[in-house]
């Protein structure tokens, strides 16, 4: 019996998330959306391309969580993008609503599922799922890290002119301008990053890695990113399925580590069939402690934000 997963929000990066979890075989997918049409119309255009790519998935289209049942995986990216006028305060509460029901959804009809968060602002949005799911830890987790690190990776291998392959690097903290990529444990094939680039050019990869969604969102104009946030979302999926224990920095609930309770941040941490099997607490310099502490008080406003509404 294959593996299910579904997928609430059926935008671009959630009818992406549903191709490629096709397109690997991964699971069959129920693709929820609250708008009439989208979901289902969407839902039978990636079944029919079954036959051409080779994979016998199937794709569900529905308005409802009643076909979500039993789901080993829910992912969520259903959210509003931010408008014209919208301040940061409004998209955090608009949001809030949306990921309240669809967790409680998803609570309903899968009590034994792993949540992965993609709507943003992410760490607030996980720590806010965690809260009405009251799962517990290990199978509620954010998506940003992987992201974020895919961004310095590509922007890396583009300055120097190697395979993507060869990098390896590491991005703590929330998911937004105070993500810290970790320059001191980036190398290439093993070689550090400083090595083989000045601290003037580190300097701009790192700055251009935390402005990575707003670079994409200046070109669109009425839209972000969807095609690398599904790629690294699958990524985690296909861990969890596969029970293959990939360490990835995702969003975790930190219950000490790092020097942070009850908040969830970027850090990296081993997912298999039970959700995050472990959390990674690598030794840190004081420069860096700084400014991930930063970063987690960016994270806890927010948080407290929705408390007020909850």
């Amino acid at each position: 019996m294959r593996k299910k997963v579904t997928v609430v929000g059926a935008g671009n990066v959630g009818a992406n998330c549903a191709l490629r979890i096709a397109d690997q075989e991964l699971a069959d997918v129920v693709l929820v959306d609250i708008m009439e049409g989208v979901p289902q119309g969407k839902g039978l255009d990636i079944l029919e391309s079954g036959p051409i790519q080779g994979y016998d998935s199937r794709i569900t289209g529905s308005n409802g969580y009643e076909e979500t049942a039993n789901s080993d995986i829910v992912v969520i990216t259903a959210g509003f993008p931010r408008k014209p006028g919208m301040s940061r305060d409004d998209l955090l509460i608009a949001n809030y609503e949306i990921v309240k029901d669809a967790t409680e959804q998803a609570v309903k009809y899968s009590p034994n599922a792993i949540l992965i968060l993609v709507t943003n602002p992410l760490d607030a949005m996980c720590w806010a799922s965690w809260k009405v799911s009251g799962f517990s830890r290990n199978r509620v987790i954010g998506m940003a890290g992987v992201l974020d690190t895919a961004r310095y990776r590509t922007f890396i291998a583009e300055a120097l002119n190697v395979s993507v392959e060869n990098i390896t690097a590491m991005v703590l903290g929330g998911h937004g301008d105070t993500m810290v990529p970790l320059v001191r444990y980036t190398n290439v094939s093993g070689i550090p990053l400083t090595e083989l680039l000045p601290q003037d050019k580190i300097d701009a990869l790192v700055k251009r890695t935390r402005d990575g969604g707003a670079e994409i969102v200046r070109y669109l104009k009425t839209g972000s990113a969807y095609y690398a946030p599904s790629a690294a979302t699958i990524e985690m999926v296909a861990s969890i399925l596969k029970d293959k224990k990939k360490v990835l920095p995702c969003a975790a609930l930190l219950e000490g580590e790092y020097g942070v309770n009850g908040l969830f941040v970027g850090v990296p941490v081993k997912l298999g069939s039970r959700g995050i099997e472990q959390i990674y607490e690598v030794k840190l310099t004081e420069e860096e402690k700084a400014e991930l502490s930063k970063s987690v008080g960016a994270v806890q406003e927010l948080v407290d934000l929705i408390k007020t509404k909850m």
